[in-house]
C-alpha cells in the first residue's frame, strides 16, 4: 500500500535538517570560512542534506506515480509542486542582481537568453551545460532525470525492478566516471543544449497527453534521454552522476520492501552496492562520510518510522524546498550568521504559505481527487 500522509512524518524529519544543513553549509563558508573548512574536511554537510533528499524523493516520488497510476495526473503534481515557487525565486535573484545583491554565474550573460530560460524553467540546467541562475539548483536536475526515469519504468511496467537499476546504476558508475570525469555536454554547444531541453519538454508533454503506444514510447525515450543525460552531461561527472540517481533507486528499493514487492536483503544489497560504489566517486575527505552518515540518517528515520516526531521538525520539512531554494539569495543579503537563520525559517514560512500551498491545492483541483481504495483493496 503506498505510503499515506498520516504515514509520512518521518519523511518530513529527514526533510527539514537536510535543507537546514545544506544552508548552515553555505552560510559556514561565507561567514565563518576558516571554522567551516575545518569542519568540511571531515563531512561534507551539503551533500548529506542533499542525499538525504535524494533518498528521501527515491522512496516517495515512485510511489506517488503509482498512487494515482496517471502519468498527466503525476507530471501537473510536479509542476505544481516545483514551478511556482522556482519561478519566484528566479524572479527574486534577477531582482537582485540587478540591484547588485546577488551576482549571477557569468556564463548567463554569455548564453542565449533563450536557452537559459529553457534550461533553469525545465530545471535540467546542470545537465545541458547551461549556467544555474541559483546555484543549488543543479540538484533539481537529478531529480528530474529520476522522475523522467521512474516514469519510463512505470510505463513499461518495469518500474519493480528499482533495487536492480540501483544496482546496475551504481556499477555503471565506476567505469564509466573514469572514462568521463566531466561532462561530454558543456561549453557553448547552444544549439545541442537547445535540442536537448527541447526534447525533454515534448516528452513529458506526450507522456502526460497522449495514451497507448504514443505515451509508451515517450516514457521510454525520456528515460534513455535523461540517463543519458546524466551520463554525457553531469557537470560533477558521470561517477557522481549515476551514484545520485542510484541512490534514488536505492530509496526506491526500502519502499518495495516494506511493502512486500521485493525481499529485504535484496533492498539492503541494493544500497550496500551503492554505497560500495560511490564513496570513491568524489576526491573529498568529506564525501564518503557524507553519504554514507546520509544514508544512515535515512534508516534511523525509517526505522523509527511508526513513532511521533516533534511536529515543529515535520514543520522544517513541510517548507524544506522553500528553505532549500531562497536560502543563496538571503545568504547575499544577510550581515550576520544568527539573523541569517533568524530571518530564514520565518520567510520560508511565509512563502510556502503565500506561494507553495496554493500552488499545490490548485494542482489537486485541477487533477481532481486521488483514486478511493475499493473495500478489501489497497490503497
Amino acid at each position: 500500500m503506498p505510503p499515506t500522509p498520516s504515514r509520512l512524518a518521518w519523511l518530513d524529519a529527514l526533510r527539514g535538517p537536510a535543507a537546514l544543513a545544506v544552508a548552515l553549509h553555505h552560510s559556514g563558508w561565507t561567514f565563518l570560512p576558516g571554522v567551516w573548512a575545518e569542519v568540511d574536511r571531515r563531512i561534507d554537510v551539503g551533500t548529506w542534506g542533499v542525499f538525504v533528499f535524494f533518498l528521501v524523493s527515491g522512496y516517495i516520488i515512485p510511489a506517488s506515480l503509482e498512487r494515482r497510476g496517471d502519468l498527466r495526473v503525476f507530471w501537473i503534481g510536479r509542476a505544481f509542486r516545483l514551478l511556482p515557487l522556482l519561478l519566484t525565486a528566479l524572479v527574486l535573484a534577477l531582482f537582485l542582481s540587478y540591484g547588485g545583491a546577488f551576482a549571477l554565474h557569468p556564463g548567463l550573460g554569455v548564453r542565449p537568453l533563450p536557452l537559459v530560460v529553457l534550461g533553469n524553467v525545465t530545471m535540467v540546467q546542470e545537465l545541458l551545460g547551461v549556467p544555474a541562475v541559483i546555484d543549488v539548483m543543479w540538484t533539481l536536475s537529478y531529480e528530474m532525470a529520476f522522475y523522467l526515469l521512474a516514469v519510463g519504468l512505470f510505463t513499461t511496467r518495469q518500474a519493480h525492478r528499482s533495487a536492480t537499476t540501483a544496482i546496475v546504476l551504481a556499477l555503471a558508475a565506476v567505469p564509466l566516471g573514469l572514462l568521463m570525469p566531466g561532462a561530454t555536454i558543456k561549453g557553448r554547444a547552444d544549439l545541442v543544449a537547445a535540442l536537448l531541453g527541447a526534447a525533454v519538454v515534448v516528452v513529458i508533454a506526450v507522456s502526460a497527453g497522449a495514451r497507448g503506444r504514443a505515451r509508451t514510447a515517450a516514457a521510454v525515450t525520456g528515460g534513455l534521454l535523461s540517463l543519458a543525460l546524466v551520463i554525457l552531461g553531469s557537470r560533477i561527472g558521470a561517477w557522481q552522476g549515476l551514484t545520485v540517481l542510484a541512490m534514488m533507486f536505492a530509496g526506491t528499493a526500502v519502499y518495495r520492501a516494506e511493502q512486500g514487492t521485493i525481499r529485504w536483503r535484496t533492498a539492503v544489497g541494493a544500497v550496500l552496492t551503492v554505497l560500495a560504489c560511490g564513496v570513491f566517486a568524489k576526491d573529498d575527505p568529506g564525501w564518503a562520510p557524507a553519504i554514507l552518515l546520509a544514508a544512515g540518517a535515512f534508516a534511523a528515520a525509517f526505522m523509527l518510522r511508526h513513532r511521533p516526531f516533534p511536529r515543529w521538525l515535520a514543520h522544517l520539512g513541510v517548507i524544506s524546498f522553500s528553505l532549500y531554494l531562497l536560502h543563496p539569495l538571503l545568504l547575499r543579503v544577510s550581515p550576520n550568521l544568527p539573523l541569517f537563520f533568524l530571518v530564514l525559517v520565518p520567510l520560508c514560512y511565509l512563502t510556502h504559505r503565500l506561494i507553495e500551498a496554493p500552488a499545490q491545492r490548485l494542482g489537486r483541483r485541477l487533477t481532481g481527487p486521488p483514486p478511493r481504495a475499493r473495500p478489501g483493496t489497497d490503497r
